[in-house]
């Protein structure tokens, strides 16, 4: 039985933010977590002679800085992702400093169902990733 007024109201609107800056560390263990040893991430000299001239950092790393905004502040706990669409807009370096943010630009209270605006920006303000996330929010067990 759902009950409504466990649900929590989301104005349209808001948002929350988190920032991180990335490191060597971070790509070392996501690398080893996922598999994912592209030499781009990895291979210095590699990422060096590539058009980026440098190592990056792994798109889906700083994306998952998205996933915890969504699973611990907006909407929180109690939500599940349904789907989620990015867009990755900009290379990401060992040592930038990202700032993920998300805004709530829908609330259909009668569904149980949020969707967000979901952005990440490096430390000089250039977006670097763009994208959508729509989530059910449960009511607390």
């Amino acid at each position: 039985m759902t009950h409504p007024e466990l649900i929590p109201h989301f104005e349209l609107g808001r948002g929350e933010s988190f920032s991180k800056t990335l490191t060597e560390a971070d790509v070392s263990s996501y690398a080893g977590l996922v598999g994912d040893f592209n030499p781009l991430h990895v291979n210095a000299e590699y990422a060096r002679q590539s058009r980026f001239g440098r190592r990056t950092v792994h798109s889906m790393l700083a994306a998952g800085m998205i996933s915890s905004l969504l699973d611990n502040r907006l909407p929180g706990p109690s939500s599940v992702c349904l789907s989620q669409q990015m867009e990755f807009l900009a290379p990401i370096y060992i040592g930038d400093t990202i700032t993920a943010r998300v805004e709530v630009t829908a609330w259909q209270p009668e569904k149980n169902l949020i969707t967000l605006r979901t952005d990440c920006y490096n430390q000089d303000d250039r977006q670097v990733i763009t994208g959508q996330a729509v989530l059910m929010v449960l009511p607390p067990s």
